[in-house]
């Protein structure tokens, strides 16, 4: 098995289905997901606080 098993199956069942609108929602959930794991430890979480 691969290590991005996850995100080549996902990749496949848009590409077959012609699901397009469930890419913005993915990288969406990516990129607060990557704001959650980079807020919880550093030096920019004061700034990322006052966005919300």
């Amino acid at each position: 098995m691969t290590r991005f098993y996850l995100l080549k199956d996902l990749w496949g069942f848009m590409k077959v289905r012609k699901k397009w609108w469930l890419l913005p929602i993915l990288i969406m959930l990516f990129l607060v997901g990557v704001l959650i794991v980079f807020g919880q430890s550093s030096s920019i979480s004061p700034f990322i606080y006052a966005l919300f």
